[in-house]
């Protein structure tokens, strides 16, 4: 697509600019601090660091406050802003077992090794207006804050580290192994979207990089169209869990792992039942013997706390590493079209391209005119070309049917 550079109009963008902090400011309320959004706007600003694909809940409070509370604008600040920063290193690889438990919950059985651990979630509350918070001040912050201390004092000191339930399942003998050309990936260099572009078939690696900082309503969008009928995944639960996840880089001198922080995340994985492909059906001596389950594998992962946005793209992995392993691109729903939703999930770029349409068209819209004005003239002259044919053709018509009166004749 070709553009027109903007010239002109200095000033009203610069007017522009002001009225935006005029509306921001003109209610005449305390200005939010960037810690007050960290701290008690956690939700947003994790949602602002996964689209932005940046881990710094600093900025990303930042970007908030900026854009006033807009999470893809936000996002939009936070990548411009990654950018900018130059790489050093990449971190080492990473186990969701090494996660320090906040919260951990599983759906595919009521006891799993070490127990579930609710944690802290919304998922129990009713959806009803808290009206106390109109009225919220510093003291009575404190004096909740001290009641809550005080329950988690009472509270025995317990392991966080925790088993893996997929681990249970896959003791069991009911997990499938991953496709062939899954394993084949994982033994290569994972791909990095931020330098290559994207090509398809994408490599698993890649899909989760994008879905990982995917919008949250698009995922959500496509997993659900998914389970509700546009598809044939019905996933459960395997395990959901948010925690703080170490991060460790290769010491410069020793070449030993190095632990230099930890990261608050969001990880699920999804089973959901694997279907044999046409030229894996089981032959008729086969199917004599009886046939375990076996369940496939779907994974999620997310900045901060991020609940619904891993669960949709665990879904959508597993949904996309199914019709791939059977090879039925788009034919269980738009959501097992790999380059369909990986192309259509990304906040950033759907935004921007919508955006866009603000911009000058000017030259292009005059040119659709001209084509319009153009059409038009041509269908008029086509209409009295037809209308000039059709009066003429009558015209001869009714030559040929001039009926000559007889003379009268005489008694």
């Amino acid at each position: 697509m070709a553009y027109v550079a903007v010239k002109g109009g200095t000033k009203a963008v610069l007017n522009a600019e002001q009225l935006v902090d005029y509306f921001r400011l003109k209610g005449g309320s305390e200005p939010i601090s960037v810690r007050q959004i960290q701290d008690q706007m956690r939700l947003a600003v994790d949602r602002a660091m996964g689209e932005g694909a940046i881990y710094a809940p600093a900025l990303a409070a930042l970007a908030l406050k900026q854009s006033e509370g807009d999470a893809l604008e936000a996002s939009f600040l936070l990548r411009a802003y990654r950018s900018t920063i130059a790489r050093i290193d990449y971190s080492l690889p990473v186990e969701g077992l090494r996660m320090r438990i906040l919260r951990r919950i599983s759906a595919t059985f009521k006891d799993i090794p070490g127990g579930q651990l609710l944690g802290p979630t919304r998922d129990y509350n009713l959806r009803l207006l808290n009206t106390l918070l109109r009225t919220e001040s510093d003291q009575s912050m404190r004096e909740r804050l001290a009641e809550i201390e005080k329950l988690i004092e009472e509270v025995p000191e317990e392991t966080q580290i925790f088993p893996k339930v997929i681990e249970s399942m896959r003791a069991q003998g009911i997990l499938a192994e991953p496709p062939a050309q899954d394993r084949a990936e994982a033994d290569t260099e994972p791909y990095d979207i931020t330098r290559k572009a994207l090509t398809f078939p994408a490599p698993r690696s890649a899909r989760l990089q994008v879905l990982s900082q995917a919008d949250a309503g698009s995922l959500m969008t496509f997993a659900y169209s998914s389970v509700r009928g546009y598809g044939d995944v019905h996933p459960t639960l395997g395990e959901l869990r948010y925690g703080y996840l170490p991060v460790e880089v290769t010491h410069p001198l020793t070449g030993e792992p190095v632990e230099i922080g930890e990261i608050l995340a969001t990880e699920c994985e999804m089973v959901s039942r694997v279907e044999a492909a046409e030229d894996e059906q089981p032959d008729a001596a086969q199917k004599q013997e009886a046939v375990a389950p076996k369940f496939g594998l779907g994974y999620g992962f997310g900045f901060g706390h991020c609940e619904v946005k891993v669960m949709s793209m665990s879904m959508l992995d597993r949904v996309l590493s199914a019709a791939k392993e059977n090879n039925v691109h788009s034919e269980m729903g738009p959501a097992s079209n790999e380059e369909f939703v990986l192309l259509h999930t990304d906040g950033i770029e759907a935004s921007g391209f919508t955006a866009h349409y603000k911009l000058p068209h000017y030259v292009t819209f005059q040119a659709n005119i001209s084509v319009l004005e153009r059409s038009r003239e041509h269908q008029a002259a086509q209409f009295a070309a037809t209308v000039k044919q059709r009066q003429q053709a009558e015209s001869k018509l009714q030559d040929l049917l001039k009926v000559v009166p007889l003379n009268e004749t005489d008694e």
